[in-house]
Parts: C-alpha cells; structure tokens; sequence
C-alpha cells in the first residue's frame, strides 16, 4: 500500500465509520468492524507502522461502540497478528471481560512485558490464567503472577514450559506445592527448577510423586537427585533416631522455671546454642505442650506442625526461626523458606493454634489411654 493509497483508504475507512456509528445501528457498526478487520488481514504483512496506525485509529472509534460478542470476536482474530494495531490490542487485552481480554493475553506479540506486569497487577484472577498460558514470559510478569495468582494460576504457570521463573518465584510454588500433589510433580519436572528446591521439594513430597518425578527426570539429574536425597534422608533418619534423653534436661528447665528464670530468651538461647533436649524441655513448658506431641513435629520434615504450639505461647518470630533452624544440622532452612513460613506463621492466629493444640491433647491422651 503506497502513502497515497493509505491517504486515501483512511479518509474512506474514516467517512464509512462515521457513518456507521452516526446510523445508530449495531448490526451496521458490526459489519463494518468486520470489513475493517478483513482488510486488514488481508495485507497485514506489507503494511508499515504508519499504514498500520490508520486501522489502529479506525478501529480504536469503532470498539468503544461495539457490544461485547463483537471484541471478543476481533480479539481472536487479531491475537495471532504480529503486527496487529497496538492501541486496539491494548484496549482489549485491557477489558474486564475475559472474553474479549483473553485472547489477546494469551497469544498477543504485540503487547510488552510492561503491558502484562501492569495488566497483571491490576485485574482479576481469570486474566491472570490467560497471561500465565502465553509463551515466553519474563521473570517481572511471572514474579506478580506469582505474588497475586490463585492455584490455577500455579498449574498453568509451571506447565507453560516457555515461562521463565525466578528463584523467589519457585520458593513460593513450592511452598504451594506441599499442599497439592499434582503442583508438586509439576514444579519436579520444571527443568529450570533451583537444584535445592527440587531437592526440598521431593523430600517432602508424598512417595508416589517422588517415584514419578525422578522416573522422567534426565539421568544425569536423576542421579545427582537421587544421591543428595539419600545422604539428606539417612542425615536426618540417623539424627532424628537417636535416643534422646528428655528427663535431665526437663528436671533442669523445671529448676529454672520454679525460679522464676525459664522466659522465651532462654528457649532461643537453647536454640541458637543447637541444645535439642533443652530446647524441647524448654518449649513443652512454655507451651505447655507435652514432649510426646512436641518430638514429631520436631522430626518431621515439614515445618507448619511446629508453628502451632509456638503461636498458641505467642512467641517472637526470631524464637521460632531458631527452633526452626535448629532441628536437623543435614537440612538448613534456605533464606526464602524461612521467610515463607514466616509469612505463614503471621497468618496463624494464636486463638486457632490454641484451639488446635487443644485437639491434639485429647488426641495424645485417648490413644495413651487405648493403649
């Protein structure tokens, strides 16, 4: 199309649009949009940016009269187009209705990693699952997917192959991941997942789940897996099997507490100092929790049984970090996970923790009962 020929073509684009939105009727306006779009598919690769700008500004008018079935319709032809308007791409991908939004989020070249972090700051859930499907997404856009998105937003996230996703990213997947077997296999089979995520993540992942992901994974990584997992497993089976001897350590923290000295800085100060024994005496005081509640949730590999007795005695974040981190010398708790939990155990009301804790005393003294 030669610029006269584009002169030309915009004054008669322009005089049948004003036309058509001067009659009134929306069968006009919809045939109207529908030769518009036409003719522009039908050259869409030998136009220039400034030829293209003449449909841009045509259909720009014409959508802002069109009913909702009649978007939603130009959104599909146009989100495979390269070089589609830009401001009409915009303008859909920007709509409420996901109808009309949806295509073009999900296939549109034309829309900029800007576009998407903002649309995906801003709108709801279901165009977030239309953008976590489109291919080749960048960290900024998979970072805020990740920080708003709901679980459906997750699973088309990591089955999108082309995603890039950040370290901060896949904490949170993973973390998501412990609720929910299928995202758990999902996050396994990512590629690009961090060596020390996977490796957390199929430890605490169901056997099941564990079998499947290593059996698909390459050999190379299947191997070096598998053997982290191991010296990781008989590390902390060796640790957590060790005969412990609770009773000198609770005759010392009850001596303390009838003196009026065991506060919760004495528990982080046998903590920190990596005194297990003390450590659990200290707690099922303070707590008020039985030692025979409490060893379980010290061994297990999970994290969120353990916030319940620290949240019903209302300690301080820095005191549960350091229980935390104490546990197990085979497995240290990365950066990103702790602040996780740490997002979890701020979550955690203590009036819950205590209605839990409570249940799990009935549930510890009937089966010492029965048995």
């Amino acid at each position: 199309m030669s610029d006269s020929t584009a002169t030309a073509t915009q004054g008669s684009l322009l005089d049948e649009l004003e036309c058509a939105i001067q009659t009134g009727s929306a069968e006009r306006r919809l045939e109207t949009l529908r030769r518009i779009t036409d003719l522009f598919l039908s050259d869409s690769n030998r136009f220039n940016e400034d030829q293209i700008a003449v449909f841009d500004q045509v259909l720009g008018h014409l959508i802002r009269k069109i009913e909702t079935r009649a978007l939603a319709e130009l959104s599909v032809r146009l989100a495979p187009i390269d070089n589609a308007p830009l401001e009409t791409i915009r303008s859909l991908a920007r709509s409420d209705d996901i109808e009309v939004a949806g295509p073009v989020l999900e296939e549109s070249a034309r829309l900029t990693t800007s576009d998407l972090v903002d649309i995906a700051r801003t709108k709801g859930q279901a165009h977030l699952i239309a953008i976590s499907g489109r291919p080749t997404l960048t960290h900024p856009v998979t970072d805020v997917l990740v920080a708003r998105g709901n679980m459906e937003v997750y699973h088309r996230l990591l089955s999108n192959e082309t995603s890039s996703i950040s370290a901060a990213g896949f904490t949170v997947l993973a973390k998501a991941a412990e609720h929910d077997e299928l995202l758990a296999e999902k996050a396994g089979r990512r590629i690009d997942i961090p060596i020390k995520l996977l490796r957390d993540l199929l430890l605490k992942a169901k056997e099941a789940v564990r079998e499947r992901l290593l059996a698909v994974m390459p050999e190379k990584v299947r191997n070096e897996v598998q053997h982290v997992l191991n010296s990781v497993v008989q590390a902390v089976g060796h640790e957590a099997s060790q005969p412990r001897d609770y009773a000198a350590a609770r005759r010392f923290v009850e001596l303390l507490k009838e003196k009026g000295e065991l506060q919760e800085k004495d528990l982080l100060r046998f903590a920190k100092a990596r005194q297990y024994e003390e450590t659990v005496a200290a707690l099922s005081l303070l707590a008020s929790t039985p030692i025979d509640i409490l060893k379980p949730l010290m061994q297990s590999p999970r994290c969120d049984g353990l916030l319940v007795p620290c949240r019903a005695a209302d300690f301080r974040w820095e005191t549960v970090s350091a229980i935390l981190q104490m546990r197990f010398s085979g497995a240290p708790l990365s950066t990103p996970e702790l602040d996780q939990i740490g997002q979890e155990f701020a979550k955690l009301s203590k009036a819950s923790a205590q209605r839990m804790l409570r249940f799990w005393k009935v549930r510890e003294s009937t089966q010492a009962s029965a048995s």
